[in-house]
């Protein structure tokens, strides 16, 4: 099982923990309302977790640019 965070605008892989069994209380993921659970936080059928945030470089974007807010998709 391996769960996986990736940038929601940019597509890179921000990070990624391997492990066999992973505790998800300790990732805080119970903090996350029940739609923003759905928002960020997809179940693969192999047991893998992909947990869409934001990189650096699109965050750094998004406060030099705060109009891309209302964007999907600001890069393209």
């Amino acid at each position: 099982m391996s769960i996986v965070y990736k940038c929601r605008h940019c597509g890179h892989e921000v990070g990624k923990l391997e492990n066999q069994v992973i505790d998800t209380s300790l990732l805080g993921f119970e903090q996350l309302s029940v739609q923003e659970k759905r928002e960020m936080i997809q179940y693969q059928d192999n047991g893998d977790v992909f947990v869409r945030t934001i990189c650096e470089n699109c965050e750094e974007s998004l406060g030099r640019y705060p109009e891309y807010h209302e964007l999907d998709f600001f890069i393209q």
